[in-house]
C-alpha cells in the first residue's frame, strides 16, 4: 500500500474527531493533506486548508490593465473573485478550455482568489518524509513558488507555496479599485 492515501473532498474537510483524526495516522505521524491538480502534463498540489471548493470554468468578466496572467473576475455567490490563469503565470503555453477545467478557489492570506488548472486529480495524503525542500537550481517555475517536491513510487507532485505566487505588485493590482469593482 502506498504511502500517500488519496480521499474525497467531503472525507478531507471532515472536522477532526470523526473516525480518523484527519492529520494524524495509526502511528501517530503528521500527515498533510493535498488537493493535486494537472498543468501543462504536469502534477501540482496545494495544501487543502487553502482550498475553499473547486468549481467548473465559467464566464470570466475581463479587467483592463491588470498583468496578463489574471484573467479577469467571476461572480462567486455575490463576492468578486479574481482569477489567475496559472500557466500564464508560470509562462507556460496557452491551453484551451476543456470539460476537465476547473477554477480553484482559494484562500490567500485574507484574500480569496481563483486559479485555472488543466484538471483536477484527487486529495492526497502525504506524508513529512515524502516531502523534500526544491532543487536549488529548477528550470522552469521561480523556486519562490515551489514549496517542495512530493515523491512517489513512479512520479513527482510540486507543491506550490500558494502565498508567494503573486508578487507584491500583483497584490496590489488585485486589490485596487479598478479590479475589485469597488
Amino acid at each position: 500500500m502506498s504511502a500517500a492515501t488519496t480521499a474525497t473532498i467531503e472525507e478531507a474537510s471532515r472536522p477532526a474527531g470523526h473516525e480518523d483524526q484527519g492529520n494524524v495516522n495509526a502511528e501517530g505521524v503528521s500527515q498533510s493533506q493535498i488537493v493535486s491538480f494537472r498543468l501543462a502534463n504536469e502534477e501540482y498540489g496545494v495544501d487543502i486548508m487553502r482550498v475553499q471548493e473547486i468549481i467548473l470554468m465559467g464566464k470570466v468578466t475581463r479587467v483592463p490593465e491588470v498583468p496578463e496572467f489574471i484573467c479577469g473576475l467571476i461572480n462567486l455567490r455575490g463576492h468578486v473573485i479574481p482569477i489567475v490563469d496559472l500557466r500564464m503565470r508560470f509562462g507556460l503555453d496557452a491551453s484551451t478550455e476543456s470539460e476537465d477545467t476547473r477554477i480553484v478557489v482559494l484562500n490567500v492570506g485574507s484574500r480569496t482568489i481563483g486559479i485555472v488548472v488543466d484538471a483536477v486529480n484527487e486529495v492526497l495524503r502525504i506524508q513529512p518524509d515524502q516531502v523534500e525542500p526544491p532543487p536549488s537550481s529548477i528550470a522552469g517555475v521561480d523556486q519562490e513558488y515551489i514549496r517542495g517536491l512530493v515523491k512517489f513510487e513512479s512520479k513527482l507532485l510540486i507543491l506550490l507555496d500558494i502565498e508567494n505566487i503573486l508578487s507584491r505588485d500583483d497584490d496590489t493590482a488585485l486589490a485596487s479599485e479598478a479590479v475589485l469593482g469597488a
